[in-house]
């Protein structure tokens, strides 16, 4: 059966038939470059040689339409070394396949993806950073997050932690020309913006190289803030320690996070999660994304235009009404930590009639509150002068970057995993995707005013849910046992939308109650990738422009 007639025979419900003869049609489209199978629980798996990624990579987004590389994740076993690509699609998320990579331990070299997958850039350039595997092909192979004179490579088993680590001062070098002195007609700048600017939004360093007054190369220099939380989540445990981490994060924005690794370790882990509990996760991790994109409004129109007085605090006056909601639900202002595996810590406070009545009121205020931010934000002519037709990303470049959440639907791509790839309430609720085709900053911005409003929708029927719900049927959490110890070599990637697109999260198991390998799939991390894309050619100040608008938090980036 060919590839196209297995698509065919999937208008049925999914069955484990289907399931198969999809895999199949994937192995026969691969041929003898698969050397083996794997078994990964969110999609199948093929093992290929080091020196076969590209053609197979290729083969699977020409021919198979996996036009997605969602994630690189890297580790080191006793015997060797793995590179897993995560393919999705940007129609279907939920068809997924699994590029499985090993390398020996004594040559840890493996055919790099960039020609084929744009995104695997940065991605691979971190995976040899923390694990030390090293891509062949790849343009740019050198450290991401840690500097370059580091010893060592932090994820790697034989890496000492105790070994004390000394970082150079080193000169830049001219990027365009050859190092010359008293050239005065030269139209050649290099320039820092960073990593302690207020346009950064956070500890980022931008080189930028300028040819006149225009941006001719930028080069995001991350890892300021840096923490190795995937080394701190591989030893907490599942059952407790490991969520809150997440909050830490994306801090604008967290409760997404916190859901993120609750889906992933409930997959491992075969956990179900009570109605009840779904719809108490689906309202508040909107009220997350809303208190995320007011203030992603408030600090856009900063940079724009620098108006504090009026638009800044404006969103903060909002995402501070958010607030006081999340805090009476979880009783947390900023690191909530509201979910649990199977569910939540607790149910609505009391009287819950006052907490329905202060989210109505607050729910009730949105709209004109909104119709001021499109009067005094998209309104003005200095923000659309700014904005509009700046920071272009084109979809397919976007698509190629692995861009995802605001970004990407801002530039036409119809892709949300609350509806493609449906989890938590959302399949039962009334709500729209929020799409726009401007491609630029502006576009971007009215994506967020957007989302604001869908937010709203889903919090509302949220609330009249469970104001009817039955007393006698509240149930927060399944029953999950104190001690999760998932089989060995239990393998799971699983992602949700969060307010900067898609928040993924591997893990494997090895029997214990921590995991083996913890990959954190940042949606900041993808998107600050693709930001030469949209400022090389612009001046400055668009650069500024395209910066803000990506909404980047720079924990999510570094993690």
């Amino acid at each position: 059966m060919s590839l196209e007639e297995s698509e065919g025979a999937e208008s049925e419900a999914t069955t484990p038939a289907v399931e198969q003869t999809r895999e199949e049609a994937l192995a026969d489209l691969l041929g003898d470059r698969v050397v083996e199978r794997d078994d990964h629980k969110n999609a199948p798996a093929f093992v290929v040689r080091p020196d076969a990624v590209q053609d197979v990579l290729s083969t699977l987004k020409e021919e198979a339409g996996f036009d997605h590389l969602s994630c690189l994740s890297a580790q080191e076993y006793v015997d060797r070394y793995e590179s897993i690509y995560h393919l999705k699609k940007y129609a279907d998320p939920t068809d997924e396949v699994s590029i499985v990579v090993p390398t020996p331990t004594d040559r840890p070299v493996s055919q790099s993806a960039e020609p084929v997958f744009r995104t695997a850039d940065w991605h691979e350039r971190e995976a040899y950073d923390l694990i030390g595997i090293e891509y062949e092909g790849h343009p740019d192979l050198r450290r991401i997050l840690l500097p370059e004179t580091w010893q060592g490579h932090p994820l790697a088993l034989d890496y000492d932690q105790e070994r004390p680590q000394i970082v150079a001062l080193r000169e830049h070098a001219n990027p365009l020309r050859d190092d010359h002195r008293g050239d005065q007609d030269s139209d050649t700048m290099f320039l820092n913006i960073g990593p302690h600017h207020p346009a950064t939004h956070g500890v980022l360093h931008l080189k930028c190289t300028l040819d006149g007054e225009q941006v001719a190369d930028v080069d995001p220099d991350i890892g300021y803030l840096h923490r190795c939380e995937e080394q701190m989540c591989q030893q907490g445990t599942y059952r407790y320690q490991i969520i809150p981490y997440s909050d830490r994060w994306d801090y604008t924005a967290n409760i997404p996070n916190e859901w993120a690794v609750a889906r992933a370790i409930e997959d491992l882990a075969d956990i179900d999660v009570p109605e009840y509990a779904d719809v108490l996760r689906t309202m508040s991790v909107e009220l997350g994304r809303m208190l995320g994109h007011f203030l992603a409004v408030g600090t856009f129109a900063l940079d724009v235009y620098g108006d504090f007085t009026a638009i800044f605090m404006y969103a903060v006056r909002d995402r501070e009404k958010v607030q006081n909601i999340l805090e009476d639900l979880t009783g947390q202002r900023m690191m909530f930590y509201y979910f649990r595996l199977g569910g939540v810590v607790w149910d609505l406070p009391e009287p819950r009639e006052e907490f329905f009545e202060n989210v109505r009121d607050f729910l009730e205020e949105l709209p004109p509150t909104l119709e001021e931010y499109h009067d005094l934000i998209t309104g003005n002519e200095i923000l659309q002068s700014r904005t509009v037709g700046t920071g272009v990303l084109p979809p397919e470049v976007a698509k190629d970057y692995g861009v995802t959440g605001p970004v990407a639907r801002a530039s036409g791509i119809d892709y949300d995993l609350r509806r493609d790839d449906p989890y938590g309430y959302y399949s039962e609720l009334d709500w729209n995707v929020a799409v726009e085709d401007g491609c630029d900053n502006y576009a971007r911005l009215l994506v967020r005013l957007r989302e604001v409003e869908e937010s709203a929708k889903i919090v509302g029927q949220c609330i009249d849910i469970l104001e009817d719900w039955p007393e006698e049927e509240r149930t927060i959490q399944s029953n999950v046992p104190r001690t999760l110890r998932p089989n060995d070599d239990t393998e799971t990637y699983k992602a949700v939308e969060a307010a900067k697109g898609e928040m993924g999260i591997y893990i494997r198991a090895d029997g214990t109650d921590s995991p083996a390998r913890f990959k954190i799939r940042s949606p900041c991390f993808n998107n600050l990738h693709s930001l030469p894309e949209m400022a090389n050619g612009e001046y400055v100040p668009d650069l500024v422009a395209a910066l803000g608008s990506l909404d980047i938090v720079l924990g999510s980036v570094d993690r």
